[in-house]
């Protein structure tokens, strides 16, 4: 006979007001097929001002920490994007992933001054982070036409944005510089395939460029920081309430996972679980047995020839990439393939 299930866990008004139907299969179907609750859903609803709110304490420059990745790489890497568009009139930048907007701030002023900026897009999967895209850009550059779209890069390309009458993929005269910041890139589960949907997005003078860890994810020293420590603490949070599993019977479980090559922080499940899904249309039911992990966030550290790889096998060509002044990350900036 099977083992009882001894504990039924069900998800909160709270998260059926927040996902779609489309969002909730997702999710079934990522816990079905590979255990985990992607990371992304995580920026939706309430966890859109607790990611401002980590970013805006851990992240932003400030008096005692005058230093920020992001913010220092763009700086670092101005001269070369600046000069790749020389060519240009204008640039649409369009911001995959724009959460707060705070990352691009200082890197778009400078460009401003330039008079190089023709729009800003702001791309993201969760709609209260772009409502707060919108207030903060609009505070900063009232003059620069704003525009933002909810979309999700694992599962689709960039939306046809109007360009001032001209191709969504760009002409001689004004091209778009595609970001996707915040090491966000070894978030994804398929990272050949969002580089595929940004290559499909892209046009001959258009250029993508990335953050991310490099180095080896196996040679992790077992510490827990920034966001893998503060953020994931929230995350965690969240989902033991808002899926409806008890305090007691979990566990957070930071490691090393060989079967992806990344970083990961798991749920581990004390008690045997079936979690039911219904609201109207779904009617689904998981059971996840005593022991078994829900990864929760995941971080894949690329080192340059796997990278190289990748980008190559999306049919994009690296042309550029520098590291911080850690050798921990880097910034990655592609084209379109010649071939």
């Amino acid at each position: 006979m099977a083992t009882p299930i001894h504990h039924t866990a069900q998800p909160s008004s709270e998260f059926y007001s927040i996902f779609s139907e489309e969002e909730v299969l997702g999710i079934v179907h990522a816990l079905q097929v590979r255990r985990e609750i992607p990371l992304k859903y995580s920026y939706k609803g309430t966890g859109a001002k607790k990611w401002d709110n980590f970013y805006l304490k851990h992240i932003v420059p400030k008096w005692y920490r005058t230093s920020s990745c992001e913010i220092d790489l763009l700086r670092d890497n101005f001269e070369y994007l600046n000069c790749h568009f020389q060519g240009c009139e204008k640039i649409n930048i369009v911001d995959v992933g724009a959460g707060n907007s705070y990352p691009v701030k200082r890197f778009i002023s400078r460009l401003h001054k330039l008079g190089k900026v023709n729009k800003y897009i702001a791309l993201d999967i969760s709609e209260e982070l772009l409502d707060l895209s919108r207030k903060n850009f609009t505070k900063w550059f009232p003059t620069i036409e704003f525009i933002s779209y909810t979309i999700d890069i694992e599962n689709s390309c960039l939306p046809p944005i109007p360009l001032d009458n001209q191709t969504n993929l760009g002409t001689d005269d004004t091209a778009k510089m595609i970001l996707h910041l915040g090491v966000t890139m070894g978030n994804h589960h398929d990272r050949i395939q969002v580089l595929k949907n940004f290559r499909n997005s892209m046009g001959k003078h258009d250029l993508l460029v990335f953050t991310n860890e490099i180095g080896s994810s196996s040679q992790w020293d077992g510490i827990a920081r920034g966001g893998f420590k503060y953020h994931v603490d929230e995350v965690y949070a969240w989902i033991q309430k808002d899926i409806g599993l008890s305090s007691e019977d979990c566990e957070l479980v930071r490691k090393y996972d060989d079967k992806t090559n990344s970083i990961v922080a798991n749920i581990k499940l004390g008690q045997d679980y079936r979690i039911n899904f219904k609201v109207s249309g779904i009617d689904k039911s998981l059971q996840i047995s005593e022991g078994e992990e829900i990864t929760i966030w995941r971080q894949h550290k690329y080192e340059l020839p796997e990278l190289q790889q990748e980008i190559e096998r999306a049919g994009l060509q690296l042309v550029h990439y520098k590291t911080d002044k850690y050798l921990s990350n880097m910034m990655v900036i592609c084209q379109v393939a010649s071939n």
